[in-house]
């Protein structure tokens, strides 16, 4: 191994010396606690660590590093806290996640470090969202995001690239090539002969380097960041290197021929670098000997204080409290008595314009909504009033640029991402369900992220553009869901939500963009989140439900003259409002809930368990349901209306009143 100590200072050495030597000496002290039964899991990076402590220690300390398991270095370089590491590690209160999530699993904004979650790949589209964040700012600065050889076969990583290639975003694509994905061979992942071939199809720079060679990781980062922060654009940046021990411990290395093991034990990072300053009179064997001392000391100190603490108490309040980001809702009115008639979507376009009007740092993103306004043209002009910097059309990458929305609001930024139809999410459903929802419960960080929706059917579109999916996120703690009915809930919901720093998805029913009008506010206001509106008032009995249920409960008792029935439309989803669920069954005492997802684990489902469970006493009929049929949604209108559930609304409030 040749090391090139160019024009670096001996003191430049030394820290880099040092920096190395302590994850190597932290893993060899977890491994020794591995077996003693002391710790539960490790996942090693011996033989990596000259990528992650190169890399960190070229970078400004407030650039942000995206890392993965086996980047230590990464950690020790932004010094945090020993034993609030290894509390960490161990699940306890000390660490960066109150125990609820495990090693790396964490970010820390005071050190500038988001960890990874465990589906590799969702990492790529933080970064970029951290990255556009700091180009619109004009900081200046860099962002490195790690990955391993197998991750690179995901989705993510490519829709990642991809859009910071289109995006000029400065992003280092950091790959540790070392030649296995857990015991999978390089042979049986990819057909390329090394990464930065990879590179070129994208149209961004590739660079190799000596993954196990501290001063050529290092020098090459400063480089690159140099001309990144003047001129910002993306680079790939393929680390060679090996790992001398399994995807963990329990996986053992005998997967690994054993001539490859030593011919890469020869190369240590560890060894080799410390062989080259000794060699160069930068250290002798002294100074050697006692900074091992001092690093296994603090190793030692960091250790006492993290075993003293025991695992958490569980505190079911904190528990639930922690899910959603504080914040406390402030109902605005509008500032006039103005009013226009909007349709359903122009309060949509209304509620945005004004909401980036109030908000400076709220950015757009989606498919055709610049130039082109949207397929919908909600967002029709906004482009000449705001500019391209914070209308962003993307790639088709639903994926990449929910993580980037992830990315902006770490940065301090909102973001609304449009789903050009609902049916769509499903390719950014990992980052919406395991990366935005969790973000705030795991280590207390706020994703101030709206994804609108276009959903719903009624306009013969088919099963892929006309699904209501609501019921795929309402099991996921730490969203809020809305779904408006009319105008004025849809003005005033879309501003709430983009109000609150949390995760919220927001359903908008494509066949009442046009349909349905109404005199709503000029000036901006807002609408209470989690409280439902009771639309109509009867005594017969009540109908629950939201989006175009309203509409069609409101047609069916209008041709029911002889009957009368409080109708409560839900319009948040996610909290619902119990309450007023309860106190509607209270006054009528038979219930119908209605909705247009399908019938099996829709939303009533779990509306009606909650009923049987806490008001059944108030009941004078059995619950019943009415929704669309157990199968997808058919194109042609004949089979889509007998799919929905209007024409059997009739026939189940009779069934209902007979009681």
């Amino acid at each position: 191994m040749k090391f090139q100590r160019k024009k670096y200072s001996d003191e430049t050495l030394r820290s880099l010396y040092e920096a190395l030597l302590l994850p190597r000496l932290i893993e060899e002290k977890m491994l020794i606690l591995l077996r003693q039964n002391k710790i539960s899991k490790w996942f090693s990076g011996i033989g990596q660590e000259a990528i992650s402590v190169g890399i960190t220690q070229a970078l400004d300390k407030d650039e942000y590093i995206l890392p993965m398991h086996r980047n230590l270095g990464v950690f020790t370089g932004r010094e945090l806290p020993l034993a609030r590491l290894f509390a960490q590690w161990q699940g306890t209160l000390k660490g960066y996640t109150k125990g609820r999530d495990r090693s790396f699993h964490f970010g820390t904004n005071e050190h500038h470090i988001v960890g990874m979650i465990s589906h590799l790949g969702p990492q790529n589209g933080v970064a970029d969202g951290i990255a556009l964040a700091s180009k619109l700012k004009g900081e200046q600065k860099i962002t490195v995001v790690f990955n391993g050889d197998g991750g690179t076969s995901q989705g993510d990583f490519h829709e990642a690239l991809n859009v910071a290639a289109v995006w000029d975003l400065p992003v280092i694509f950091v790959i540790e090539n070392n030649g296995y994905g857990l015991s999978t061979p390089s042979s049986e992942q990819f057909r390329c002969k090394q990464f930065i071939d990879k590179a070129i199809g994208y149209g961004i720079q590739g660079v190799q380097v000596d993954g196990n060679n501290v001063l050529e990781v290092y020098d090459t980062i400063k480089t690159l960041a140099a001309s990144m922060r003047k001129k910002p654009q993306p680079i790939l940046l393929e680390c060679i290197t090996f790992r001398m021990r399994g995807h963990e411990e329990a996986s053992g290395t005998k997967y690994v021929p054993k001539k490859l093991m030593e011919e890469w034990g020869k190369k240590d990072p560890v060894d080799n670098y410390e062989k080259f300053l000794l060699s160069e009179g930068v250290l002798d064997q002294s100074h050697v000997d006692s900074i091992r001392k001092k690093i296994k000391k603090e190793i030692e100190a960091g250790l006492e204080i993290a075993f003293q603490e025991t695992l958490p108490t569980p505190n079911t309040e904190e528990e639930f409290n922690d899910v959603y980001a504080p914040f406390k809702q402030s109902i605005i009115q509008a500032a006039s008595e103005k009013k226009s008639e909007r349709r359903f979507i122009d309060a949509i376009s209304d509620g945005l314009k004004q909401s980036m009007e109030r908000f400076p740092n709220l950015v757009l993103m989606g498919q055709d909504i610049a130039d082109y306004g949207g397929v919908f043209k909600i967002t029709e002009g906004f482009v000449e009033k705001f500019g391209k910097a914070r209308v962003r059309n993307t790639p088709l990458c639903e994926a990449a640029i929910v993580g980037t929305s992830l990315g902006l609001s770490i940065k301090g930024m909102k973001a609304m991402v449009e789903m050009q139809f609902a049916d769509f999410v499903t390719e950014g459903f990992n980052q919406i369900v395991n990366n935005l929802a969790k973000t705030h419960w795991r280590w207390g960080q706020p994703a101030d992220v709206v994804v609108r929706m276009p959903t719903g059917a009624g306009t013969a579109a088919g099963p892929f553009h006309s699904q209501s999916n609501e019921a795929w996120f309402f099991h996921t703690p730490g969203l809020k869901i809305v779904y408006p009915s009319n105008s004025y809930d849809a003005k005033g919901l879309l501003c709430a939500a983009l109000e609150d720093p949390n995760p919220y998805l927001y359903f908008e029913h494509k066949a009442l963009y046009r349909s349905i009008k109404d005199e709503i506010p000029d000036d901006y206001y807002t609408v209470e989140v989690g409280k439902a509106n009771l639309v109509m008032q009867g005594t017969d009995f009540s109908i629950i439900t939201y989006g175009m249920g309203v509409h069609w409960a409101k047609e069916i008792l209008a041709s029911m003259p002889h009957v009368n029935a409080d109708l409560l439309d839900l319009r948040t989803l996610l909290p619902w409002d119990k309450d007023s669920v309860l106190e509607t069954i209270k006054k009528t005492n038979r219930v119908l809930i209605l909705h247009e997802d399908t019938l099996t684990g829709g939303i009533g489902g779990e509306i009606a368990a909650w009923i049987g469970e806490h008001a059944f006493e108030h009941l004078d009929a059995p619950l019943k349901r009415v929704a669309s049929l157990d199968t997808a949604i058919p194109f042609a209108a004949t089979l889509e209306n007998n799919f929905l559930p209007k024409g059997r609304i009739k026939s189940a409030i009779e069934e209902l009143l007979k009681y």
